[in-house]
């Protein structure tokens, strides 16, 4: 795998995956919206930036094109279906045998056996519904998003994040195809690890068709229940 493409490049996440790509050698091609480019200035001419809005068709297309794998950060931004039609734009233009690796939240499910706290379902209904009411975010539409990937025959995974927090990498994340495993519990990850896992996907043909729900490998909770974590090497 040579040249790979990072969709949202400019947020906190891309930027942490454009640096673990370029550590590792990668090509790096990049879609942000042309008002947040500044935020790339760092990397010069290490990246080649198509501005434009991530759900643009076309954008998409042009950046994709000749890419090993793409890495998606799945944002619901707005009400106009922004993440569906992302993930839409991705899977119909990424190269056949491309690794198509999308980031979401836990409140993602695939099979329906995810077990969430009463906690965590309240934040989902109480912020989503908040966030459409004032037409900022739309987690239905992310959920619409993750079913089509799931109902693809494409190379997906789609990494299922926690709470996530600054500070120095603490190595590869532990996962477990369900929330609710005691591994996860500590819900909390370094943003910086949560990019490594997404750029580590890319690689691991463990992890095609799959939606891992990570947790950071230094957490309580992965290194009290480390027998029952479908951990990947560090």
């Amino acid at each position: 795998m040579k040249r790979i493409c990072i969709i949202g490049i400019s947020g906190k996440l891309g930027q942490y995956m454009a640096e673990h790509a370029l550590s590792l050698g990668y090509e790096v091609n990049g879609v942000c919206r042309p008002e947040s480019a500044h935020k790339l200035a760092r990397f010069g001419d290490r990246i080649k930036l198509f501005p434009g809005s991530t759900d643009s068709r076309p954008t998409i297309a042009r950046a994709v094109q000749g890419c090993d794998g793409v890495l998606t950060v799945l944002a619901p931004w707005g009400i106009n279906n922004y993440a569906s039609g992302t993930a839409c734009a991705v899977l119909d233009s990424a190269e056949p045998d491309a690794r198509l690796v999308f980031s979401c939240g836990w409140h993602i499910t695939r099979d329906g056996k995810d077990r969430y706290s009463l906690k965590l379902k309240a934040i989902v209904a109480i912020f989503g519904g908040l966030a459409r009411l004032v037409r900022a975010v739309d987690v239905k539409d992310q959920i619409r998003a993750t079913n089509m990937i799931f109902a693809s025959d494409r190379l997906w995974t789609v990494v299922r994040g926690s709470d996530l927090e600054e500070g120095e990498s603490q190595g590869l994340p532990v996962w477990s195809r369900h929330v609710g495993d005691p591994v996860l519990a500590s819900n909390l990850t370094r943003r910086t690890d949560f990019a490594l896992f997404m750029v580590h996907a890319l690689t691991d043909d463990r992890l095609i068709h799959e939606a891992p729900a990570i947790v950071g490998r230094a957490s309580a909770s992965a290194r009290n229940h480390a027998d029952r974590a479908a951990s990947v090497p560090a």
